[in-house]
């Protein structure tokens, strides 16, 4: 794809709506809608890059309760002609057509490769890449194993939502501030997934989110690695601009 001049790709992740609690939770949805709106004027493309929720899942006739700002504003943007992409990510993967039939989003499951501009980029949440953290990826197996998604649509969902959104503050709880500091270049899992893939092919920007934390490395051949960060913290997302992709805090 080669942007009309003028225009951006944007790319943001790890929104969490529904964390840590309603009142939080819709704050941040109106700010993330707020900028949504700034963007809208040049943005060719938006990515949203994994867990746009805390948890979701797609029941056969029913979604969960909420989010009408965000939904209703990404069914907008689409409508315009605005090109959205959404990631599954660990805490949204349950997706099961809904963005597709109502909001026109394709929805991936996996990082994909584009090319912009002559730019190749590959594009992932992130979650269970590179080395290491055996315990997640069999887990993840198992969640997006069709009889595990079968089984827990059987539960009643007050009982199946509350049991998750429990599970998902845990997680969090577990983790702590341990996404808060950056673990240098031989402990950082995705930098090591990027070294690897490079062995393979060239790209140019390897585009990550799940980290929660906004990183710019740059990688051998004059590759570079970025980490979208989250909007719990930082707020921050990248724009490509057509020529060099950056990463950037919001400012309201």
């Amino acid at each position: 794809m080669q942007l009309e001049a003028g225009k951006k790709i944007y790319f943001l992740s790890d929104f969490h709506l529904g964390a840590p609690d309603y009142e939080r939770s819709l704050e941040r949805e109106k700010r993330i809608v707020a900028f949504l709106d700034e963007i809208e004027k040049d943005a060719a493309s938006i990515f949203i890059v994994g867990d746009l929720f805390d948890f979701w899942y797609e029941y056969k006739t029913v979604v969960p309760k909420g989010y009408v700002r965000i939904l209703g504003k990404m069914a907008a943007l689409s409508d315009k002609g605005i090109q959205l992409h959404f990631f599954v990510g660990n805490h949204d993967m349950w997706m099961k057509g809904y963005f597709e039939k109502e909001l026109n989003i394709p929805v991936y499951f996996d990082e994909q490769s584009f090319t912009y501009n002559g730019r190749e980029f590959l594009v992932g949440h992130g979650d269970g890449l590179g080395p290491g953290d055996h315990g997640y990826k069999f887990i993840k197996k198992v969640f997006r194993n069709s009889i595990s998604r079968w089984l827990f649509g059987a539960i009643h969902p007050t009982i199946g939502m509350g049991l998750a959104n429990w599970l998902s503050r845990k997680s969090r709880a577990a983790t702590g501030q341990a996404d808060e500091k950056f673990m240098g270049e031989e402990n950082e899992w995705l930098i090591i997934y990027c070294k690897e893939k490079l062995q393979q092919k060239k790209y140019d920007y390897f585009v990550f989110g799940h980290r929660h934390l906004p990183i710019d490395f740059a990688l051998p051949g004059g590759s570079r690695y970025i980490n979208l960060g989250d909007w719990l913290r930082y707020d921050s997302y990248a724009v490509f601009d057509g020529v060099n992709l950056q990463l950037q805090y919001h400012k309201p």
